[in-house]
């Protein structure tokens, strides 16, 4: 058989059979093409080595309309002098779902603004394989580098917890950060979610985690 009829018959089992080994092999191709080339090719254009990202924890999600939401959060914000007109005005600041796809861009540190959503390396010395995505609530600026505060939409407080490995959102430097959000894409991530689950992967449920946490 010539090479232009083995060609012609992959082509019609991996576009026209039904059968279940064609799906499979469908998926294959599926996962190769975006791992192996949208991917690369977003983290080019957008700047960034994550250019996509699934949210498996529930920490930026809202339970109520905004006014109800605002009404049980709102009094920390307060404290830290950001009104609810100026959260109205932040990006997402209806916050994201668990199951939801962030597409997100490279910023510059200086150019990062309080009440933008930055994904994060949880720990500056020992990286982990769960960055963090968080809204920014504070942000210094020193002669040599500028430092952020962020905290989870739904979380009560900050995470300043050194019992795994110092996980601290009160003093991210800024080559920790890895992205700024940009689009949200919604469900989307479920697919992730429902793979890792197979595996019996452990997810963190409060800290925002992207990936599975480490046991």
């Amino acid at each position: 058989m010539d090479v232009k009829a083995q060609l012609q018959r992959a082509w019609r089992f991996i576009w026209h059979d039904d059968s279940i080994g064609s799906w499979i092999v469908n998926i294959i191709l599926a996962f190769i093409l975006i791992k192996f080339v949208i991917y690369p090719v977003l983290g080019l254009l957008l700047g960034t080595s994550f250019p996509l990202v699934a949210v498996v924890s529930p920490s930026m999600e809202h339970d109520a309309r905004f006014n109800d939401w605002w009404t049980s959060k709102g009094a920390w914000y307060e404290q830290r002098n950001i009104t609810k007109e100026q959260f109205l005005e932040f990006p997402m600041h209806n916050g994201f779902n668990k199951g939801d796809i962030i597409i997100l861009r490279q910023k510059s540190p200086k150019n990062i603004k309080i009440g933008e959503i930055i994904v994060f390396i949880s720990h500056r010395d020992r990286p982990r394989a769960d960055p963090i995505i968080h809204r920014v609530v504070e942000k210094i600026e020193t002669p040599n580098r500028i430092h952020f505060a962020t905290k989870g939409d739904a979380n009560e407080r900050q995470i300043n917890d050194c019992s795994d490995n110092c996980l601290d959102e009160t003093d991210i430097f800024d080559s920790q950060i890895v992205g700024v959000s940009w689009i949200r894409i919604p469900y989307l991530g479920w697919v992730k979610i429902a793979f890792a689950s197979i595996i019996s992967e452990p997810y963190c449920s409060i800290t925002g985690n992207l990936w599975p946490c480490r046991s």
